[in-house]
């Protein structure tokens, strides 16, 4: 059994908004969602921006009474999730239920959790700790939740693979469709770790950027200044399902997902192989798996994170699996040169804008892009939007240890 898989419903918490309206038209207006840090006092940290959800509100999402049981990572997840069932309009009942599954991850979970109950549990001694504090910081609890809230008995599942989470759950939940698993998935990827801890930790490895004089130029991916990443958060989930079943039903299709490949590094725990191989490896596993010629992508919404290193790799990856030449007639954009890096979370934001990109025949831009870097030479749409004609779009993520996935969607008319 190999059954098709298409998206009829988006769920978005990003920095730049709540929900897909919101996010999408500031995507397409090359507005950053990026700012100093407010979530904490970071005034002695080496990195002091990030991409927050500053619009969030969770009681307009999640009862009081439930929200003290979540870390924040969970209550993005939870929205999200709400967002895309509602965009989806699928109905759900006894007879169906154990054919509706949710596969929602994080790259990090509950950070923040963890972080706070420690320092309680320093300050004040064990009979501080939360007794949510172990399910609030549960990375598979945002499936849990959301589960309970809809009554959903199929698969119920949770990845974890750093900043490739959000991509492998939307792949495999796919799959799960294909062989029959399921009829329906929740699928997507959540993350919360603007924390101190998180901050300090990634800033002590040298990941992140230091252009803390100018938040909204911080992420410039593919540029010569890049020199780090910005930490982000937020959420993305988006509602699969079984492509006859949604066209009987009248539902809106936003894409079709075709193919799905992974890849391990086995390099380096946070740096990807020199060459880019498991990349390469990863987008011909999405196109093998689709049964689509590179020469019929016309559209990379890529890792693109800002990182030196990281930037330069992907760049040689797509020239391998494409051709030098036609690697050029690409369109590549990095969108986190607006939202900032939602590790865990990225992958499935990234996914909807890749599916959006199709769905409007727009592709959004790689802003910050002053400066293109002579090793990144490929059109990564600097500055302003592109109507484009596109039939076929890849979404890559790429992870530490050295974790690879790459998501091939096509345009559904």
């Amino acid at each position: 059994m190999n059954r098709r898989v298409v998206i009829t419903g988006l769920g978005l918490v990003t920095p730049l908004g709540l929900g897909t309206d919101v996010t999408w038209s500031g995507l397409l207006a090359g507005r950053s969602g990026i700012g100093p840090i407010s979530r904490f006092d970071a005034t002695e940290y080496d990195s002091r921006v990030a991409g927050e959800c500053r619009d969030f509100q969770a009681e307009a999402w999640i009862p009081k009474k439930e929200i003290k049981k979540m870390d924040l990572f969970m209550q993005f997840g939870v929205a999200a999730a709400q967002m895309a069932w509602d965009d989806a309009g699928f109905l759900c009942t006894d007879a169906n239920a154990h054919r509706v599954g949710v596969m929602i991850g994080s790259g990090i979970g509950g950070l923040s959790a963890i972080q706070n109950q420690a320092m309680a549990l320093q300050a004040r001694g064990p009979s501080r700790i939360s007794p949510f504090f172990i399910p609030m910081s549960l990375i598979n609890l945002i499936s849990g939740h959301v589960a309970i809230r809809h009554g959903l008995r199929g698969p119920n599942h949770a990845v974890v693979t750093a900043c490739a989470t959000g991509t492998h759950a939307i792949g495999d939940a796919a799959r799960m469709i294909q062989r029959g698993e399921a009829d329906a998935m929740l699928a997507g990827g959540a993350e919360a770790a603007t924390c101190e801890l998180a901050v300090g930790g990634f800033a002590a490895a040298k990941a992140l950027t230091l252009r803390n004089e100018a938040p909204q130029q911080a992420s410039r991916p593919w540029d010569r200044d890049r020199d780090g990443f910005v930490i982000a958060e937020g959420a993305g989930v988006v509602f699969l399902e079984e492509r006859q079943s949604a066209m009987q039903r009248g539902a809106r299709i936003y894409a079709e997902v075709v193919g799905y490949g992974m890849s391990g590094d086995a390099h380096h725990i946070t740096a990807p192989e020199p060459h880019g191989e498991g990349a390469v490896r990863c987008m011909l596993a999405a196109l093998q798996d689709g049964g689509v010629d590179p020469s019929m992508v016309g559209y990379i919404n890529a890792h693109g994170t800002s990182t030196p290193q990281g930037d330069v790799v992907e760049t040689e990856a797509v020239k391998t699996v494409f051709g030098q030449e036609n690697a050029k007639k690409l369109m590549v954009s990095s969108t986190k040169s607006m939202t900032g890096h939602l590790l865990g979370a990225a992958g499935g934001v990234e996914a909807i804008f890749t599916a959006l990109t199709l769905y409007h025949q727009v592709v959004p831009p790689t802003i910050n892009l002053d400066n293109p870097d002579p090793l990144c030479d490929l059109d990564y749409v600097p500055h302003t939007a592109r109507q484009a004609h596109l039939d076929y779009a890849l979404s890559n993520s790429f992870g530490f240890g050295g974790t690879n996935a790459s998501l091939l969607l096509k345009r559904f008319h």
